[in-house]
């Protein structure tokens, strides 16, 4: 069983493990000066072809509210579209809420990002931002542990 684990957002954290190897990384999908609003969500779409290809479950962060409305439609965007990929391929998929994830990491499920990437750091995970250890957090919650 694979578990692909996503902080979906602009900078989308993501976390998997394949063969007892976990991998990581955050996919950019900030839009370009000359793009059209539609292409960071073909650029996901894309990613997931090859990201998730292998993928028995795609397990993401559920938010139920953001801080503005552009993260929220950013959000919406990139879950229908994992929504949709996951339908067309046949991939179970589900969500995660925040507060249950950070209570896992932190034993507090109102823990701030400092104290999410504080966690990680302890447990001697090496992550770029805190979309990456959210990711790999998931990751643990759900597959028995990231590293």
């Amino acid at each position: 069983m694979t578990v692909l684990a996503l902080d979906l957002g602009t900078k989308t954290g993501w976390a998997t493990r394949v063969g007892g190897v976990v991998s990581s990384g955050v996919l950019d999908l900030k839009g370009g000066r000359y793009e059209g609003g539609g292409m960071r969500y073909l650029r996901f779409r894309r990613w997931l072809d090859e990201a998730a290809a292998e993928a028995s479950e795609i397990v993401f962060e559920e938010v139920r509210a953001h801080k503005g409305t552009d993260a929220a439609h950013v959000y919406g965007g990139l879950l229908a579209m994992l929504s949709v990929w996951c339908e067309d391929y046949k991939v179970p998929y589900r969500g995660v809420p925040v507060g249950e994830i950070k209570k896992h990491a932190t034993g507090k499920g109102n823990s701030g990002k400092d104290a999410m990437m504080a966690a990680a750091t302890a447990r001697g995970w090496s992550f770029a931002d805190d979309n990456e250890a959210d990711a790999l957090w998931i990751l643990d919650l759900v597959d028995g542990g990231a590293r």
